[in-house]
């Protein structure tokens, strides 16, 4: 369920002030969609900005006029009153920054991946709790009027029962992108393809499907130098019995993000990039349903494509309401739990069920194996 969300410390008669006041930390590519989507959405006000290079930050805050700039977390929150932090950093240091944000009465939005760890978001989760604060991770692949859609389509059962799904992220990441030197490491990103990019769409397919029972999964490592995978595959079992595969890679030219979900009743497609619209989605009616039913299926008139600005647009809508984080943003650690059972499969050669996860010693930092699979003569097939 979503973190309770008490109105914000300075208030205007009984509800939170208006405009609530927010703040980005780091001044990265992402902040720009942070920013730019919170430029011109009703009830709030982007207000400062925070990131250690005075030179990024001075050019951030005039692109967006911001009159707040801090050279550190700590020199913002002593010196801004805000209502909403937005983490827009390395995730190796979210879960610190996120419980210094609750602890100062912000509610947070924080990117992906969030947090190394399941124990880290542990404490995010926990500390926001204890504070009366919601915590929103940036999965906009969520968001929009197609999903919202479909989403309700599976939840009443039309549908019929979710049997199969393919989820697929083909990306491409050349060696320049993993020269930034957080990136491809443990210690820092946390983990590969899985993680960093994976993670949105085997979101989006969880945001469909509900609760996962069961996952194994293989990583691999054929073509970077990295630590970690660029390349995993895995089966995905749900509570409802529907089982999907599951591949995460940086080495597709063609790059496209997919989902299928096949249905007692119909076939759900998607297939889109970094964001879709109503034109990427395709409901297919199986042959035995009639016309009418599936007549009923068709995507709203009123488009809203996905993306930070939709996902932005509703959870201030419900913060200025008083009502806390929205329903979209429900369930902040299920990705994580997926992606770090299929870690755990990987090194431990099992299937990894949710069950599972209670273990403490699962809920640490990540880590391969890694199956290397190289063109320099070594094997493409796990090892003997």
């Amino acid at each position: 369920m979503p973190l309770p969300a008490p109105p914000p410390a300075a208030t205007t008669g009984a509800g939170p002030r208006v405009p609530l006041r927010a703040a980005i930390l780091g001044t990265g590519s992402v902040a720009h969609l942070h920013a730019a989507a919170l430029r011109d959405l009703p009830g709030v006000e982007l207000v400062a900005a925070a990131d250690p290079s005075e030179q990024h930050l001075a050019a951030f805050a005039e692109a967006y006029g911001l009159p707040g700039r801090h050279t550190s977390l700590a020199d913002l929150l002593a010196a801004e009153d805000i209502d909403v932090l937005h983490i827009c950093t390395p995730p190796g240091g979210h879960a610190e920054q996120t419980v210094a944000a609750f602890a100062h009465g912000a509610h947070v939005v924080v990117e992906k991946p969030a947090a190394l760890s399941l124990a880290q978001l542990d404490l995010m989760v926990d500390a926001g709790r204890a504070a009366g604060r919601g915590l929103a991770v940036v999965f906009q692949q969520r968001s929009g009027s197609a999903a919202a859609q479909v989403k309700q389509l599976l939840d009443s059962g039309t549908l019929g029962r979710p049997l199969s799904a393919l989820c697929q992220t083909s990306w491409y990441r050349t060696a320049d992108y993993f020269a930034v030197p957080w990136r491809g490491t443990w210690a820092t990103e946390g983990g590969g393809t899985t993680l960093s990019h994976g993670s949105h769409q085997i979101d989006l397919l969880a945001y469909l499907l509900g609760e996962w029972r069961a996952v194994q999964a293989t990583m691999w490592r054929l073509q970077h130098d990295v630590e970690t995978e660029d390349l995993s595959h895995a089966s995905l079992v749900f509570e409802s019995g529907a089982v999907a595969s599951v591949v995460s890679t940086v080495l597709a030219p063609r790059q496209s993000s997919l989902l299928r979900i096949d249905t007692e009743n119909a076939t759900i497609e998607l297939e889109h990039l970094y964001g879709h619209g109503h034109a990427h989605w395709r409901i297919t009616a199986a042959d035995h349903v009639d016309a009418g039913t599936a007549g009923g299926w068709v995507l709203p008139d009123q488009e809203v494509p996905s993306g930070h600005d939709a996902l932005f647009t509703e959870v201030y809508a419900s913060l200025v309401a008083g009502r806390g984080m929205p329903d979209v943003v429900d369930h902040p650690t299920r990705a994580l739990e997926i992606v770090t059972g299929m870690y755990a499969s990987a090194r431990d050669g099992r299937w990894i069920s949710r069950a599972d996860l209670a273990d403490p010693a699962l809920r640490g930092p990540l880590a391969g194996p890694i199956i290397e699979g190289r063109p320099e003569g070594r094997s493409a097939g796990p090892a003997a």
